[in-house]
């Protein structure tokens, strides 16, 4: 693929031949993770659609059969709330590949009431940060043994609005939907941040990078009140176009970070401008709080803590 220089549209036209190379998905098999698999497996990859319902997850990797004639699509177990399921479809994972290339940690939740998981976790923060850390963690020696692998974690317009609620980040004392998941999707960045940073500093051939969709239309806003479900509404474009798009578009985000060439680590793709809602994928920033180092070792030590995955790379000490 040639480089995309200022003022060239990232489309799918612009994915290079994945072919040889291993995608593992979270939530694939509906919305951004299904648009994700199915444009790489289109370039030869082979994908791995990792979801919490198997039934939905095999149905989605039939239609990706379909729209790409000859594709190796298979479908792993993999619950986000839950640590068992991590360790199990981590486990399976590693004895069934000997390499992962790309790891896109697309899957994402929002409980409009507070629920917590199996290991006690507020439910938004262990299925948008606490599960993809430990996954990511348990998967870490598949990727850095894979030249030109990738960590691709997704995130939202949302994080700007998001603080980490270091003295309540179970949301015990209070629980806003909207605080929860503005703290997850900002929790996604600090993440991707530090972990460049401890892959650089061990030599990785692995590179840790963002990607946000923008707004896209996705069955995300199921349990949204019904106004903002009514908003989401296909019917509603005529409205709503400047505010919403396709989530095959919305995936191009997640799709260049994983394939583009010229993506470093810690970069941060998304729909560009003031507002971020809609628009092909470019290099974005992300707010100050996401750079902030001393809250991303914060996070990153309570994150072992809670988990009990523990990675095998040591912090960067910046002189």
């Amino acid at each position: 693929m040639n480089s995309t220089t200022p003022g060239q549209r990232f489309t799918a036209a612009r994915i290079p031949d994945q072919s040889g190379r291993t995608a593992v998905i979270t939530g694939a098999n509906t919305g951004l993770g299904f648009e994700t698999a199915r444009m790489l497996a289109e370039h030869g990859a082979t994908v791995v659609l990792a979801c919490r319902d198997l039934g939905k997850a095999a149905a989605a990797a039939a239609r990706i059969r379909t729209a790409a004639p000859g594709a190796e699509v298979r479908v792993q177990h993999l619950d986000l709330d839950s640590l068992a399921s991590i360790h199990a479809a981590a486990e399976q994972l590693r004895a069934e590949h000997a390499r992962i290339d790309l790891l896109i940690n697309n899957a994402g939740g929002m409980r409009t009431r507070y629920a917590v998981t199996e290991d006690g976790f507020e439910s938004t923060f262990a299925t948008n940060h606490l599960g993809p850390f430990a996954f990511t963690g348990l998967l870490l020696d598949r990727l850095t043994t894979t030249p030109g692998s990738r960590i691709v974690t997704v995130s939202s317009i949302g994080h700007r609005r998001g603080d980490i609620h270091f003295d309540d980040l179970q949301s015990e004392r209070e629980y806003r939907y909207s605080t929860a998941y503005f703290q997850s999707k900002l929790a996604n960045l600090m993440f991707t941040y530090e972990l460049q940073r401890r892959l650089a500093a061990a030599g990785a051939q692995t590179i840790a990078v963002a990607a946000h969709p923008g707004n896209a239309q996705t069955e995300f806003g199921r349990e949204l009140p019904r106004i903002a479900q009514l908003l989401l509404h296909p019917g509603a474009r005529v409205i709503t176009w400047w505010l919403l798009q396709s989530a095959a578009m919305g995936a191009l985000a997640s799709v260049r970070a994983a394939v583009d060439p010229e993506a470093r680590g810690g970069d941060y793709f998304g729909p560009p401008g003031r507002l971020q809602f809609t628009g092909y994928p470019a290099k974005v920033e992300s707010t100050a709080k996401s750079h902030d180092r001393a809250a991303q070792l914060r996070l990153w030590a309570e994150s072992e803590r809670l988990t009990k995955v523990i990675y095998p790379l040591a912090q960067r000490v910046d002189h």
